[in-house]
């Protein structure tokens, strides 16, 4: 990974591209701590001691929590997706824009930036209702001074993380989420010392943690890195005096196809009945909401991970045809041994990634819920679990090859002159 930095910061280009990510970073953090106008900070603090928004301040590098312009983060751009990738699946017109390639996409990522606005929008009216005992002049100049603050903020976000994925190094929306978490580290460790100099914990325990977040990584890796290759056979083909084919080759299908974006849809599924239900705090349905949606409660355990397993394998084949696969094979000459090529050919790569996913569903699963056993072992209360370690590990590691490949792209270039 250093060599690769390296490598990349010798080249022009690629230094412009990092240095301008950087940059993003930057502003991302100072907006972190512009504070929304309107609001008491200190009964915001007694307000939000008690909330269910831990992920949520997560991402947005704390801005939540400070109630600053980025408060929402990139949350709603998040739910958008999640809309459209839905809608995909359900409306003909959708996916028919989904198989257009570059242009189709563009209309979806437009769609995507309206609806991030609007469920933005949304959002920041429910929050600025939540929150109403803790403005300065409640009236409905605060209320729409608040909401279009951070309605903005979080379209801000959006346009600056498509910024970085145009100018900058990866996904900028990935990147974005993965600095709010990073930023968290410097705080998290500052909590670990206070545990230890109050004696709320002992050096054992946060060895433990620390191991406990290495194997985490370890796994993390592997399984992100882990794929089941499928060998495919070409047949010759004479065309004119040329024979073409013959080689053999194979298919690479991932363990953990879908990344961590099954985790990030299931948590901000989760969230919603939540927040939903903080708005009505002295209603017995709410209050059982918030009660069996709690991280440590069994319920919560059960669905979260049935969302974890049900978006894996959503993500997966809409981003995945075993159909469009097989079909593009035989069309070029490409058969698995041992198999006819089209349907058996379709049905045995399903059967594969079908078996893979539900691995893969599963490890990521387990990874986001065990921050309630570390916590159990160790006694240290911290945000930073499973789940964001999940996302960090992830967005490093597909960001890091996305440098690489910008890297081999210019050697070659190197090796045309």
């Amino acid at each position: 990974m250093l060599s690769t930095l390296k490598s990349a910061w010798k080249m022009d280009e690629l230094r412009q591209k990092i240095i301008f990510t950087m940059l993003m970073f930057l502003v991302f953090r100072i907006g972190a701590h512009v504070p929304v106008p309107g609001v008491d900070t200190e009964a915001l603090k007694g307000l939000l001691e008690q909330n269910i928004f831990g992920f949520v301040d997560i991402i947005s590098g704390g801005a939540f929590k400070s109630f600053t312009v980025f408060a929402m983060g990139i949350m709603p751009y998040i739910n958008a997706s999640i809309i459209m990738q839905l809608l995909t699946v359900v409306i003909p017109y959708f996916e028919k824009l989904a198989k257009e390639g570059q242009e189709g996409r563009k209309k979806m990522a437009q769609y995507t930036r309206y609806g991030t606005v609007i469920l933005g929008f949304f959002q920041a009216i429910g929050m600025s209702v939540y929150l109403r005992s803790a403005l300065e002049n409640p009236g409905f100049l605060s209320y729409a001074v608040i909401t279009i603050t951070l309605t903005a903020g979080t379209a801000f976000l959006m346009w600056m993380g498509e910024l970085i994925t145009e100018k900058g190094i990866g996904n900028g929306i990935s990147l974005i989420i993965f600095a709010g978490i990073v930023s968290r580290i410097p705080s998290g460790i500052n909590t670990v010392f206070q545990y230890l100099k109050q004696g709320e914990t002992n050096i054992f325990s946060v060895l433990l943690f620390l191991v406990i977040a290495l194997i985490i990584i370890a796994g993390v890796v592997a399984m992100h890195e882990g794929q089941r290759r499928i060998p495919v056979q070409y047949a010759k083909r004479v065309v004119g005096r040329k024979v073409y084919g013959g080689q053999s080759t194979h298919i690479p299908l991932k363990v953990n196809q879908a990344g961590v974006i099954p985790v990030i849809f299931a948590m901000s599924i989760l969230m919603f009945p939540t927040t939903i239900a903080g708005f009505f705090p002295d209603n017995g349905i709410a209050v059982w909401i918030t009660r069996v949606l709690s991280p440590n409660h069994g319920f919560y355990m059960v669905i979260y991970t049935l969302l974890i397993i049900f978006f894996t394998y959503f993500y997966t084949a809409v981003t995945f045809n075993p159909r469009d696969v097989a079909e593009n094979m035989q069309k070029y000459g490409g058969f698995i041994p041992g198999l006819r090529p089209g349907k058996p050919t379709s049905d045995y790569i399903d059967r594969v990634l079908t078996r893979l996913t539900l691995a893969g569903a599963l490890f990521l699963a387990f990874i986001a819920l065990l921050p309630n056993l570390v916590m159990a072992l160790t006694g240290l209360n911290l945000y930073f679990g499973g789940t964001s370690l999940l996302i960090v590990v992830g967005v490093a590691l597909e960001t890091m090859k996305q440098l690489e490949s910008q890297l081999l792209t210019r050697h070659y270039q190197g090796f045309m002159k």
